[in-house]
């Protein structure tokens, strides 16, 4: 009787479901691992994108600074290039130090990956992720690379002391950031880019051919306007500024930085001068359609940007009485 009653058990356990109950758990055990393994993928693969994003992926045009006795380089896009060479222009021209540019750059760094983006926390836009709701303007102002960094120097000259205060510290002051400390990690290469595009690292920065981002009309012209835009009026001789051909003609700039017509002195402000320009219109060279960059008897062109500043043929560092900009049209 007994043993009649074991396959009966049996079966009634099978069909009741306690018996069944242990494989199906093994089953959605195996379809759990499966959704953590895809979930672990595509993670992996918005990490790649994220990166070939802020990068430009391995071959893309890119921009690299190394100073002299520098172990390592600075690499990045020649949009952010020219977001960096932007925020430091517009410290130029309201006569801001070293330590201004550096602390920006470090925060448009931790912020916006220094890509002009529309989108951000809540309301956040921009370079700086400036909110319109905390008063910072509007959406298309605060998008003008321009505007936002002025506005940022503006808040930063009011906190007291600022050069001297830690850069996080000082960043945090201008943006209320719920991760302040985050700003810390950007300092070296903030600082290392400061370097190039004010002028005091000569030649810092190299950047590769890029060509054209957009459908919009470069040109000599369009070189003229974003210089007077980003780095005042006085940038430029009052006829080359007011959109004349100027010294530098129909396809070419020429920005004096010597005085009374005399060559910069290496190492002089009017070098520095020189430099910061020139590092500029490297940056941008893309957007304005830029060929050629000439200063202190070095050249760099487009069709040869690979091999970065060369010496120009019969030039010298004492030939540094301006800048040479020439563009494609």
């Amino acid at each position: 009787m007994v043993r009649s009653m074991v396959p009966t058990l049996s079966a009634a356990l099978q069909y009741g479901g306690l018996v069944s109950a242990r494989p199906a758990f093994a089953v959605r055990r195996t379809r759990l691992w499966r959704f953590a393994a895809a979930f672990a993928v595509l993670l992996g693969l918005a990490g790649y994108l994220l990166v070939q994003y802020i990068t430009g992926g391995p071959g893309a045009p890119h921009c690299t600074v190394r100073a002299e006795g520098d172990e390592e380089a600075y690499e990045l896009s020649p949009e952010q290039a020219a977001n960096a060479a932007t925020i430091s222009a517009v410290a130029s021209s309201r006569g801001l130090p070293e330590r201004a540019v550096t602390i920006a750059l470090a925060t448009a760094m931790q912020e916006s990956g220094l890509h002009n983006i529309e989108f951000g926390d809540r309301d956040s836009v921009g370079l700086f992720q400036q909110r319109p709701s905390q008063d910072w303007g509007t959406v298309r102002q605060i998008m003008d690379p321009v505007y936002s960094a002025g506005e940022f120097y503006r808040h930063l000259a009011k906190v007291p002391g600022y050069s001297r205060l830690p850069l996080t510290v000082a960043a945090q002051r201008v943006q209320r950031s719920g991760y302040p400390q985050a700003y810390a990690k950007h300092e070296a290469n903030a600082a290392r880019l400061t370097g190039a595009l004010t002028g005091r690292d000569p030649g810092a920065m190299t950047c590769t051919e890029s060509r054209p981002e957009d459908s919009r009309a470069g040109g000599a012209a369009a070189v003229r306007e974003k210089l007077v835009r980003e780095f005042g009026a006085g940038v430029l001789p009052r006829t080359d500024a007011a959109g004349g051909r100027g010294a530098g003609g129909n396809r070419g700039v020429t920005v004096p930085v010597g005085q009374g017509g005399q060559a910069a002195a290496p190492g002089s402000e009017g070098a520095r001068r020189g430099w910061e320009l020139a590092t500029w219109a490297m940056a941008h060279s893309a957007e304005l359609r830029i060929e050629q960059i000439s200063y202190a008897g070095r050249t760099w062109t487009a069709d040869d940007a690979g091999k970065g500043w060369q010496n120009r043929p019969g030039g010298s560092a004492a030939d540094g009485r301006d800048v040479r900009i020439i563009t494609a049209q």
